[in-house]
């Protein structure tokens, strides 16, 4: 019988202070997240000072509440993970500082987690059957990447962004026509009260890149209509102008992904992160891919943006392959995927 390996995870990359409990890198125990969306609203986005200062006050109260949930106690766990990059700094060094605290006070392994590589586990907490290889389309706020999954750890970096994520591109979208902050999820409910087709936004492609992303010229086009609009006294419909500017994101990440999955005959396509959440993009995946007889993963909604189980799942990989970090792990606000700190046996 398999071993169970029980990971406390521990998240804070950005606005959202979460603990999770993971066995296998599969089962959920706990999942506690405390967000932080409301105070940030009144800001119309994330202030990095004030997420790093509520991450110090939800920290311990957020690790406690995923054990009691879990209905385990610190003796119980065989190793503490946490988050140490890509992300805010000052957030990030909240999540570090509390798991290296608990794993020196416990004499408990340490496994520092890559915020992306936990992204793209999450998908592994609902579909059982999923292994690696695989490739899988990453989108959130502050990255939108085409990855091929090689196998559990192991990455390559397919295509990438140039200029905005698409999560920034709908959350100054959503600024732009008033609909505030966090703007991924209202113009995903407007934009169902829209027609789609009613403006014809650009669907930008990288000349020396088949697979590289581009979405800043898309929302200077979504500016430039407003402000013509603006000029010539029109009055602008709000639903059909987020709708079309969603398609054209969807558009443009569904064309790339499927190209891929085309080229190589992939069988298996996952999507992971915040924007992975929208019901546009995963219906037109769904739909793609059951065209080309290849298997569609997707995390639940509430496993899309940031939260720790994912990351209980990615430590879980990273546990078995022999990662142990020591005490100078740090926060890394920049790191790639693939760029690890290499783990150090203890």
């Amino acid at each position: 019988m398999e071993k169970e390996v029980k990971i406390l995870a521990i998240e804070s990359s950005c606005d959202e202070t979460a603990a999770a409990v993971v066995v296998n890198g599969r089962r959920v125990l706990s999942n506690v997240i405390n967000t932080q969306i409301a105070i940030h609203t009144e800001y119309g986005g994330v202030v990095p000072e004030i997420a790093s200062r509520k991450h110090i006050e939800n920290i311990n109260p957020v690790v406690i509440k995923a054990l009691s949930d879990a209905n385990l106690t610190f003796d119980d766990i065989d190793a503490i993970a946490v988050t140490y990059g890509p992300g805010l700094i000052g957030a990030l060094l909240v999540g570090v500082a509390e798991a290296k605290a608990l794993a020196w006070a416990l004499d408990k392994p340490l496994v520092g987690v890559h915020h992306i590589e936990g992204h793209i586990s999450a998908n592994y907490i609902e579909n059982p059957d999923l292994e690696p290889p695989f490739a899988s389309l990453v989108v959130s706020g502050g990255h939108t990447h085409l990855v091929m999954v090689e196998e559990y750890g192991k990455y390559s970096i397919i295509g990438r962004t140039r200029d905005d994520a698409a999560g920034e591109a709908f959350d100054k979208v959503a600024r732009a026509v008033g609909l505030g902050y966090p703007g991924g999820p209202k113009i995903d409910k407007l934009a169902r009260e829209g027609n789609p087709d009613a403006i014809k936004f650009p669907v930008a492609k990288v000349s020396d890149s088949v697979y590289d992303f581009s979405f800043s010229g898309l929302k200077s086009a979504v500016l430039n209509y407003l402000n013509q609009a603006e000029m010539k006294g029109e009055e602008v419909n709000r639903a059909d102008l987020v709708a079309s500017f969603q398609k054209s994101v969807v558009d443009a990440l569904v064309g790339h992904a499927m190209s891929l999955v085309d080229e190589k005959g992939l069988k298996k396509f996952a999507i992971a992160g915040g924007v992975a959440s929208n019901s546009a993009l995963r219906e037109a995946m769904s739909k793609a891919c059951e065209e080309r007889g290849v298997k569609f993963y997707r995390p639940s909604p509430g496993l899309c943006t940031d939260n720790a189980v994912m990351i209980g799942s990615a430590a879980y990989y990273e546990y078995l392959a022999g990662t142990r970090h020591s005490w100078d792990l740090n926060a890394q606000a920049n790191l790639q995927l693939g760029e690890k700190v290499e783990g150090v046996k203890r």
